[in-house]
């Protein structure tokens, strides 16, 4: 299965960077001609795009540049996923909006598609990895600026944590069990799998308090499931936390309370 792959790409047209660049689109090196500059480029508002197994996800980039005639009012933008198979992305025409910030800079925004379903950029879990952006901006007087690698940015597989802690009621100084499991979006089959073998909190809020501690650390097992123990002392709230991988967010699941009697 090819595990990237479609992307929007948004602005003039392939065929713009092939003209100005000297080759397609995807060969294309840095380059440009004349005094113009990117000065900025955002993706998603410096966040990583976080893709689950159903909705379709939209990511802004906006990409600012200057040059002492203006900027023109198109610009070329497009992603690409992680080597060996991003040269097999498909392109696709979109529409993108600049605005002047002077009379030299404007800033150029459009939207990046990722269809967990395989229409859009995501298929296969390979694509969970660092991307990069390449933009081409064209000035007023014809000047032009490429960069293959404008600024990278993550796209991650979503996550999902759950717990319980029983019994409920319980009587202070018995054991309380607490359990959970981690998961995360697969999509090669649109469904949520454990997440095996990661470390994982057990943090508890006393009840009346707005802050969690740390318990134990504790790591998920073949199938993702959480299990561990603890004396029972006061009210309180029990919830797992999950710091994350780089394919993968942080996730905390909502706090259970316990009745301690």
């Amino acid at each position: 299965m090819r595990a990237l792959t479609r992307l929007a790409l948004l602005g003039t047209s392939v065929a713009l960077v092939a003209g100005a660049a000297g080759g397609t689109a995807a060969q294309a090196a840095d380059g440009g001609s004349g005094n113009i500059t990117i000065d900025k480029v955002v993706v998603n508002g410096g966040k990583p795009v976080v893709v689950g197994t159903t909705n379709v996800v939209s990511a802004k980039v906006s990409v600012t540049a200057s040059d002492d005639s203006g900027i023109e009012e198109t610009t070329y933008i497009s992603a690409f996923g992680p080597r060996p198979n991003y040269d097999q992305i498909w392109y696709e025409d979109g529409e993108i909006t600049c605005v002047k910030v002077s009379a030299t800079t404007s800033t150029c925004t459009g939207t990046l598609t990722f269809d967990p379903q395989g229409g859009s950029a995501i298929n296969g879990n390979n694509a969970a990895a660092t991307w990069r952006l390449s933009t081409l901006v064209s000035a007023q007087d014809n000047d032009y600026i490429h960069r293959d690698a404008a600024t990278t940015f993550k796209v991650q597989r979503n996550s999902k944590l759950t717990v319980n802690a029983s019994p409920e009621p319980v009587k202070k100084g018995k054991a309380i069990t607490v359990t959970g499991k981690l998961s995360r979006a697969n999509w090669e089959d649109s469904l949520y799998h454990g997440y095996t073998n990661q470390p994982v909190k057990l943090q508890f809020r006393k009840k009346g308090s707005s802050t969690y501690t740390t318990v134990k650390t504790i790591k998920s097992n073949s199938t993702g499931n959480l299990k561990t123990t603890v004396t029972a002392s006061t009210d309180g709230y029990f919830r797992y936390s999950f710091a994350g991988t780089a394919t993968t967010p942080a996730v905390s699941a909502a706090g259970d309370f316990v009745d301690v009697q």
